[in-house]
């Protein structure tokens, strides 16, 4: 039974005033908000929505965006309660912890670890594309072998652009949260202008005949757009891992969560349509559908704009991420089931710094060298997997009555909320590939390695007896 030992949540709240240099308390309600928001708007909204709707919804994309953001909704829901009622670092790791215990709390953090090294390396990966094209424009061109991971038969070995980014958003990690915060939000303000003008420009050119047939590959396609397009609402369960470093977690971060969440899935819906509704669904297959659709319809000058907005979202997503991997990594390595230098804190800083910097090697290797390809799917995988344990989690907290109606954010409608949460996740998990689920049991499987060769013999649990 010594797997599934846990910690209470008292235990929890109580290890982060330790003895020791601890996290920073610096963000409030709208920092969350930004982080949130800046987390989500990225690469889904520039380039997910082309593909989906040609290959897989049509005009009915918007009914995708709606089943894939309230299956985020009721999720969003179950981690307020917990980011309300357990305001400690790394987000679903740590609830598991207070509710199933030692092993599911490690699969969860290497689900998450999966979930945001990937989710970095990949969006490190696609900033490198963008800003490449950004240059090309200006008639500055990087070496070939520096612009793009390992493929001597394409003449690539390297991607320098990606490993910059990395490198540079590891600096302003480093500085602290508040620092971080600032330029997030600076960023995520442009980001949401650029999209803003997208719909004020767009609307005027809507054609309602090309929304006509409305669901030409019928249900079944809306719903594997709705997964294919749940990528894009990926980061707002990142903001959980920001609670430990808030000042009124109990208030803001329901408020954090919930509110970037609403925020997106609204510009998500109008951009849908706005989108399918100015280019036919059949011409939509390209790689920057938005840029396309205005210079559709000769409004070139806007489609730069989209462009650099697309630059900005996407180096905001990797900001988040990556601040989301640090903090899970530290929340691990305090429980003794990583290694020490995970959770030490620089006294200047308040920022665990050498975290910041292997989780920076980490996510270069992976950017510069290795070709994802279709990894990006795995992201996919290991965030539903959080999502449904994080909704049933619920349960297990309310029946353990470890918490009062005076404490924080609670879930309306329990336990229908978190079944719902549960139920729309695995539908969604199910229409992806079948190789995608086998390599996640393989990755799952290797962290159940690490476990019991390092993990177990090392957690601070044992030296608690």
């Amino acid at each position: 039974m010594s797997l599934f030992r846990k910690k209470s949540i008292q235990t929890l709240i109580s290890e982060t005033n330790s003895k020791g240099v601890k996290l920073k308390k610096d963000l409030g309600a709208f920092d969350l908000t930004m982080l949130g928001i800046g987390a989500i708007i990225g690469t889904g909204i520039f380039v997910l929505t082309g593909v989906a709707a040609a290959e897989h919804a049509g005009p009915a994309l918007v009914i995708s965006f709606i089943m894939s953001g309230l299956a985020c909704v009721f999720a969003a829901l179950c981690y307020a309660e917990f980011a309300s009622t357990v305001p400690v670092s790394g987000s679903a790791y740590t609830y598991s912890y207070a509710t199933f215990g030692e092993l599911i709390a490690w699969i969860l953090g290497w689900d998450l670890i999966l979930e945001y090294g990937l989710a970095s390396s990949a969006v490190a990966s696609g900033w490198s594309g963008y800003f490449q094209g950004l240059l090309a424009g200006f008639g500055i061109h990087f070496p070939k072998a520096l612009t793009s991971a390992y493929n001597p038969a394409n003449g690539t070995y390297v991607d320098i652009p990606a490993i910059m980014i990395v490198f540079l958003i590891t600096l302003l990690l480093t500085q602290g949260v508040k620092k971080s915060s600032r330029f997030n939000a600076i960023m995520v303000i442009i980001k949401l202008a650029v999209v803003l003008l997208f719909i004020v420009v767009g609307v005027s050119y809507v054609k309602p005949e090309n929304w006509t047939p409305f669901m030409p590959f019928g249900f079944s396609g809306v719903a594997t757009g709705a997964a294919t397009v749940f990528f894009a609402y990926i980061g707002f369960d990142a903001v959980a891992t920001a609670a430990e470093e808030v000042r009124k977690p109990q208030r803001d971060m329901p408020i954090g969560i919930i509110a970037s969440l609403a925020i997106c899935t609204v510009l998500y819906i109008v951009v849908s349509l706005i989108l399918t509704g100015i280019v036919p669904y059949t011409e939509l297959n390209v790689k920057n559908p938005v840029a396309f659709a205005l210079s559709y319809i000769n409004q070139d000058w806007v489609a730069g704009f989209i462009s650099l907005g697309a630059i900005v979202g996407i180096t905001t997503v990797l900001l988040v991420m990556m601040y989301g991997q640090t903090r899970l990594f530290y929340a691990i390595s305090r429980d003794g089931l990583l290694p020490k230098p995970f959770s030490k804190i620089s006294e200047k800083k308040q920022t665990p710094v050498v975290n910041t910097w292997i989780t920076c090697l980490l996510v270069s290797i992976f950017s510069g060298l290795v070709p994802l390809g279709r990894l990006a799917e795995l992201t996919n995988i290991g965030t539903l997997f959080a999502f449904m344990t994080v909704s049933i989690g619920i349960l297990y907290l309310r029946k353990s009555k470890q918490t009062s109606e005076s404490t924080g954010f609670r879930v309306p409608f329990v336990p229908v909320i978190p079944i719902l949460a549960f139920v729309f996740c695995l539908y969604l998990a199910l229409q992806l590939p079948k190789l995608t689920w086998i390599s996640f049991v393989i990755w799952l499987l290797l962290g159940l390695v690490v476990y019991f060769l390092y993990g177990r013999k090392h957690s601070h649990l044992n030296s608690s007896k």
